[in-house]
């Protein structure tokens, strides 16, 4: 039987981190995909640092991992102003969802994660450096190059408009899958009236496509009127 070799001590410590670097990176970026490769390009310049010399590893990881997903998202964001139509996050998947309910006790929700799509990348990273993952402004101004002050005005900036955008009920799990399956059942039926229901007069549809297939270029809002004079 061949025998498999233990993981060095550098490779077990960084693995200790990743799921957490992953959260950071999906936060900044809003895509699983992305935030793993970010994630994979920190563990390649771990292996080039002598791991007993950084005093902090955690620090270290998280101020690289920062760095990395602020480069893509300055890129990601260039692409995304030629796009045309809604550009929204990508979902969590479900184990990962649960993981990060377990983990980070905050509301990672559809809506804020839109919020801070809003956001610039410097104070969408200030805001989850240290509302979000507790990193103290002292490092989160070394992670950012910026000064202390200018790191807290930038938290502060980012922390008001995901304070505006957040919304005003707290709609249970269970419930929300419930109107998720009765949206899903009017929808596949072409039953407009159980539809327009289901839906307040003040929602807006919004669509992304991804450039890949046909979507709404502008969100619509009145929907359930909408609905209604489709059906008329």
């Amino acid at each position: 039987m061949k025998r498999v070799s233990p993981p060095d001590p550098a490779t077990e410590l960084f693995e200790t981190h990743r799921p957490r670097l992953v959260r950071l990176a999906y936060r900044m970026l809003g895509s699983v995909a992305e935030a793993e490769d970010v994630v994979q390009n920190a563990w390649l310049r771990w292996r080039t640092v002598d791991a007993d010399q950084v005093r902090e590893p955690g620090a270290w990881l998280t101020r690289t991992t920062s760095r990395l997903a602020l480069d893509v998202l300055k890129s990601v964001r260039a692409q995304r102003e030629i796009y045309f139509g809604s550009w929204l996050p990508e979902p969590l998947p479900e184990p990962l969802a649960e993981v990060e309910a377990e983990a980070v006790h905050d509301d990672l929700t559809l809506t804020l994660m839109m919020a801070l799509e809003r956001l610039s990348p410097l104070e969408r990273a200030a805001f989850l450096l240290h509302d979000v993952f507790g990193v103290g402004f002292d490092e989160v101004a070394v992670t950012l190059e910026r000064d202390p002050p200018a790191v807290r005005q930038l938290a502060a900036r980012a922390r008001r408009h995901v304070q505006h955008a957040r919304p005003r009920y707290v709609v249970e799990r269970e419930e929300g899958d419930r109107i998720a399956r009765a949206f899903f059942e009017a929808s596949r039926s072409g039953d407009v009236g159980a539809l327009t229901h289901l839906l307040s007069e003040t929602a807006i549809l919004r669509a992304n496509g991804g450039g890949k297939v046909i979507a709404f270029r502008n969100p619509i809002a009145g929907w359930p009127a909408s609905c209604a004079s489709m059906r008329d």
